[in-house]
Parts: C-alpha cells; structure tokens; sequence
C-alpha cells in the first residue's frame, strides 16, 4: 500500500533545542523511501521558515516550508472561511499574527471580530484584561491549541492552554479551538500532502492531541514516548494508538507500509 506521515514536532523530533534519539534517522529514512510526509505542530509561535531553520539548525537537512504546517496557519484559514477581512485581538507571538495578515485580517484593540490566542512567552495582565474585556463585549473567543503544556530539554512549560484556562474561567465562555484535537487540522493537512486517510499514519507524543485527532480523521496512530504521555498514563483514555514505540529512531516504516486498517 501507498504510505504518508503526518508528524508532530515537539516531543516527536525535538525536545525544546534537542533533537530526540533518532529523528535525524527518521527523517532521512522517509526521504530515502520517497514517503510524503508533513510536520505539524500545535504550536503557533514559529512560521514555516522558522522551522525550517530550526532543523537546519539541529542537523536535519534538505527540508522546506511545503513540509510544515502550524496551528496558526490553520487558525488563519479557519479564520478567512469563516470572514473574510475581518478583525482580530491577538494574545501570541508574530507568526500568528503573520498568518493572520496574510489571510487578510486586521489586527485591533477595539471591538474586534474575533479574540485570537495563541501561545506566548510575552503574556502580561494586560493582555489577559483585555482579551476578557473584548470577549464579554461580544467578540468571538478562538484559540489555536488546547495544549496545557510543552515538553522542553529540561522538563514542561506552559502553553496555550494555560492561557485559555485563565479567560474561559474569567469570562465563563470557552473557545472555539482550531488545532489538535480538532480533525480540520487533520484534514488540511491530507490535502496539502494530497492523500488519504487510509494510507495516512498520525505519529505523536500526546494521547490527548496527536493520537484521538489521527483517531478522528480515520488514520492510523503511532504513539512515542519521547514527549508529554507515558505508558503509565494509556489507561486513562478510552482509545488506544495502533502503534507505541519509545522514540522515532525506533519506528519501522516497512511496518506501516505492509499493514492496513483491515489487517492489523
């Protein structure tokens, strides 16, 4: 059968600024196969060439721009399906509000569309009172991931979902959430790869995002326990992965090619 990777980044191939035991193999062996494959992130912090060079950086090669996909890009085309040239307050970093400019929007403090959070090292309380405020004035609560926290070399951070939590407790309303788990993301990326579900295999480190979104979207799912969920923590959820391997370097692409949904 035809196989495609969908991956996710953090906690899958990196580690904050460490590459994990055997991504820089991984990533080869899927060049060498000619495998179709898109890297995603829940993250909206980085632009595709930020990740690019993040690679590059670490040691992996030969990637570009066509083989990443970000929340924020898919907020931003979430966001133009749904009104176009319309109105934002953003609480993120710049490539969030990048993507949002080249999807056509405005950015704005006053009585804008939507409110628009994202992850960001820079949050303050000014930003929390007003996102607060603009929302209990009727502006439309989006966010680009629900990740409580991020793996990084030294242990977690808190992400974007630590920040959700803070407005939906102040304002009693919850936001309408673009990435993982949402299976749009999923389906933006079988269309950049122009695949299908069947041939597609969603690998990443978080039973709560990457595995039930791959779940969702009707693919098969590889968990690694090189990020953010633990064997440990497998029987706390009502689904399972179709594969569970300690880290990519492990991974057997001959696996994934020879088995399918009927057969495994």
């Amino acid at each position: 059968m035809s196989l495609a990777i969908i991956s996710d980044m953090d906690g899958v191939i990196y580690r904050g600024g460490n590459l994990v035991d055997g991504a820089k193999d991984f990533v080869s062996a899927l060049k060498e196969k000619n495998i179709p494959f898109l890297f995603l992130t829940n993250n909206s912090e980085q632009t595709q060439i930020d990740l690019v060079l993040k690679l590059k950086n670490m040691g992996i090669e030969g990637l570009t721009e066509d083989n990443f996909i970000t929340s924020a890009m898919a907020t931003a085309a979430f966001l133009k399906s749904q009104k176009k040239s319309g109105t934002a307050y953003i609480i993120g970093g710049a490539a969030l509000s990048n993507e949002l400019y080249k999807a056509g929007y405005s950015l704005t403090e006053t009585n804008p569309d939507y409110v628009v959070v994202g992850k960001t090292k820079s949050l303050n309380f000014d930003m929390l009172r007003r996102a607060i405020n603009l929302i209990n004035a009727g502006a439309k609560f989006i966010a680009t991931n629900p990740d409580i926290i991020d793996p990084v070399e030294n242990g977690i951070e808190p992400a974007c979902g630590t920040i959700i939590a803070a407005i939906q407790a102040a304002t009693g309303k919850a936001p309408y959430i673009v990435g993982k788990p949402n299976a749009l993301m999923m389906m933006v990326a079988k269309q950049m790869l122009g695949v299908h579900s069947a041939e597609t295999v969603m690998i990443g480190d978080r039973m709560d995002t990457d595995i039930i979104s791959g779940l969702e979207a009707g693919m098969r799912t590889c968990l690694v326990l090189s990020g953010v969920s633990t064997i440990s923590t497998l029987d706390t959820f009502p689904y399972k992965p179709t594969y569970i391997f300690n880290n990519v370097g492990e991974i057997d692409l001959n696996l994934f090619e020879k088995e399918t949904p009927d057969n495994l």
